[in-house]
């Protein structure tokens, strides 16, 4: 019977060696590949809503450069450390909720004020009928209907898109908490937060539903 020399079980062990150091080496880029891949979005049907986007990224500030100096408002008005100067600032936007208009103002009026509700505050699908009359009786609806009202009649080269993304921009200092969370959601479902159609709007209404978080039900102004 052949005797297995010294070297050659030290061969055979310095390859069992290697082939482990390889597995584990395999193992250690796998890993990292999949970390990779979440971190990059990859695993965006799991939304998990955590760290991807602080209240500061979406909180509008400033004086709104169109019709801010003309309304006397600011964005930095509504805050939650300010409540006086929050209500303030919702009825100087109230002011203009019973603005008649034109026709063809009011078509565009409702197909505006038709794509936003105030589903923080009531259950309304959106903060009008289909004929263009009020249906939710809340201060962020009166303000939101005000503005809409306002830069149709001021401002009407402005875009029906570009007036949605301004209600949404209220809407989400009305309520900061719920939007930060929202947020979050929508990002990590690969959608972009920072655009106010698709954080405020009835676009994704709802999909921040069966999350949760301390500050959802932060609101900002009377309801």
């Amino acid at each position: 019977m052949k005797t297995q020399s010294h070297a050659d079980k030290n061969n055979e062990n310095t390859i069992t060696i290697d082939w482990n150091f390889t597995a584990q080496l395999i193992i250690i880029g796998v890993l990292l590949v999949l970390i990779g891949y979440n971190l990059a979005g990859g695993g965006k049907g799991i939304a998990t809503g955590v760290g991807t986007v602080s209240a500061s990224e979406i909180i509008p500030s400033g004086v709104p450069a169109i019709y801010g100096d003309s309304l006397g408002v600011s964005y930095d008005d509504v805050s939650p450390s300010n409540p006086r100067l929050a209500d303030a600032t919702i009825a100087k936007l109230t002011e203009y909720e019973d603005t008649d208009l034109t026709e063809s103002e009011m078509k565009r009026y409702i197909a505006i004020a038709g794509s936003i509700s105030c589903e923080y505050c009531c259950g309304a699908n959106s903060i009008i009928f289909s004929n263009g009359e009020r249906a939710c009786g809340c201060a962020h609806s009166f303000a939101m209907r005000g503005l809409a009202k306002y830069l149709l009649r001021n401002n009407p080269e402005m875009t029906d898109v570009q007036i949605l993304e301004e209600l949404g921009k209220w809407k989400v200092l009305f309520f900061p908490g719920i939007h930060e969370q929202k947020a979050q959601v929508l990002e990590a479902n690969g959608i972009d937060s920072k655009d106010y159609v698709n954080l405020a709007s009835n676009k994704y209404r709802g999909i921040e539903k069966g999350q949760s978080s301390g500050e959802a039900g932060q609101m900002v102004g009377g309801c």
